[in-house]
């Protein structure tokens, strides 16, 4: 079972308690934007086998939106932090690179 710490709340929570909310750190697409980037915000996902990051809601509990790093394929969890933040915190970027050598952030 997948077990989240809130950062909020701090609770515990097993996934029973919580909302998943796809993945995160997603660029939203403005009024500005064209028919093939609205496309590419609503179907492209990455869906990797490893890690991944993703939103999630302490539906249950405090009810805040968080976001958590996790393995999709062991379900190893890494960390979680604020919904506010544009990308993983070094700790958690530390935390993956300690347990997944080769893995590299794909943002800049």
């Amino acid at each position: 079972m997948l077990i989240l710490t809130c950062p909020y709340c701090g609770v515990q929570a097993e996934e029973t308690e919580l909302h998943p909310g796809g993945e995160a750190h997603l660029k939203r697409v403005g009024p500005d934007g064209d028919d093939a980037e609205f496309e590419g915000y609503l179907f492209a996902r990455k869906n990797p086998k490893g890690v991944h990051f993703e939103r999630w809601r302490h539906a249950y509990g405090c009810g805040k939106w968080f976001l958590a790093a996790r393995d999709t394929a062991t379900l190893q969890v890494f960390g979680t932090y604020s919904a506010q933040t544009p990308h993983p915190p070094a700790e958690i970027v530390s935390a993956i690179q300690a347990s997944r050598p080769d893995w590299q952030p794909d943002w800049t």
